[in-house]
């Protein structure tokens, strides 16, 4: 399994840097499409207070010990395939052995969500005909909320 983990760049363009990357990604570390994963976790990038995000990026690549004789090769293309999304980059990287890693795929339900396999849920009021006024959880509430807690009335 490879994982990059994108630190310092917004999470929608390295969804859309995962789409791009990773077939080569597991042609050059010679594995399938399934074993490439990419992660943007909910984060910023700071320095001295201000925010670096997409002016800093920094890649952590964990991957298994036995592709550390290509690491040069996997920076070059990640630091000149992402583009210009970024002004600075970095990449890091951490090993690990086999025996290190363990896993568990549930084989009732596919291995990845994919557009083949999306089943959209419907809500109680998605429906063609239109809400009648009043109906749904979205409407307005005009009336007095606390008529019952009036003193005096």
């Amino acid at each position: 399994m490879i994982t990059l983990i994108f630190y310092g760049l917004d999470q929608f363009v390295v969804g859309h840097l995962s789409r791009e990357l990773t077939p080569l990604i597991a042609k050059l570390y010679e594995v399938e499409e399934d074993e490439v994963n990419f992660i943007a976790p909910s984060s910023m990038t700071f320095h001295k207070g201000t925010e670096q995000t997409s002016w800093n990026l920094l890649i952590h690549v964990h991957a298994p010990m036995k592709v550390s004789v290509i690491q040069d090769k996997m920076a070059d293309l990640l630091l000149n395939g992402i583009g210009e999304v970024a002004i600075h980059k970095a990449v890091e990287f951490y090993y690990y052995s086999q025996d290190n890693r363990v896993e568990k795929i549930n084989k009732n339900y596919p291995r990845f969500i994919a557009e083949e396999n999306l089943v959209l849920a419907e809500d109680e009021h998605d429906h063609d005909e239109e809400l009648e006024e009043g109906e749904g959880n979205d409407q307005i509430f005009t009336g007095d909320a606390f008529k019952d807690f009036n003193p005096g009335d």
